[in-house]
């Protein structure tokens, strides 16, 4: 008769649950009591360590989409490409945290921060580089099937193209969203016109906002407003 009440994986931890998740090394990866100079370095480590995973998730996603992207199996693309818009969207969610931290209290726990960054972020630079490449991808996938996507939103729009379009846009949306909230956060924390850990301007952040990773989709949108029933109408001469 089995005996539940004993682990069978192997590995750290008591039981299977600590064993396959690994909690005892997860766990210890926050600066102990003793170790803190403020209270609210756990808030702050825990909210960039979850973003971290989340960020790795996405960019995971990203990867799996991209090979279906390749195929033209669209559908399975879009689905990833959604779970990767909601991993952004609970990284972003999670930002609200660190409107709890005092301004002043934050200035103690910036003296135990050195020159950290979150332009060092592994799992944003994850994210940009995926994100780049599934672009690129995306390209040569239109190009070399010969697809207008301003036609085919026109032709097909609930088609599973037209979808993972849709959803790449998400995404696209998702991570400018991110940069926005982090940007307000920022200056909501630390002011305008003052340098960061890195010693880069908080200001810095403004010129990232606008960035698009997939502006031949965002770019059909013009052609569709400027070509559509309504431009059609407003060209008509006055009577």
């Amino acid at each position: 008769m089995n005996d539940y009440s004993m682990p069978i994986l192997e590995g750290e931890g008591a039981d299977d649950y600590a064993r396959y998740m690994r909690t005892d090394t997860l766990l210890s990866l926050q600066r102990g009591p003793e170790q803190r100079i403020h209270r609210d370095e756990l808030l702050f480590q825990v909210v960039h360590q979850t973003s971290e995973l989340w960020l790795k998730l996405a960019a995971a996603e990203l990867v799996t989409a991209r090979e279906f992207l390749a195929t033209g199996d669209w559908a399975p693309a879009a689905a990833l490409v959604r779970r990767a818009c909601l991993s952004m969207k609970l990284v972003t969610e999670q930002l609200e945290m660190l409107a709890f931290l005092s301004p002043w209290d934050f200035q103690t726990i910036r003296t135990v921060l050195g020159h950290g960054s979150g332009f060092e972020s592994p799992g944003w630079r994850a994210v940009q580089a995926e994100t780049t490449s599934t672009a690129q991808a995306l390209d040569l996938v239109l190009d070399a099937r010969q697809i207008d996507v301003a036609e085919r939103f026109r032709t097909e729009p609930g088609g599973d193209l037209c979808r993972l379009l849709d959803e790449l846009m998400e995404w696209d949306e998702r991570v400018a969203i991110w940069r926005v909230r982090h940007y307000k956060i920022a200056v909501r924390i630390i002011g305008h016109g003052v340098k960061g850990t890195k010693g880069t301007p908080v200001d810095t952040l403004t010129r990232l906002i606008a960035h698009r990773f997939f502006p031949r989709l965002w770019d059909a949108r013009t052609v569709l407003t400027e070509t559509g029933p309504m431009a059609e109408l407003q060209a008509e001469p006055a009577r």
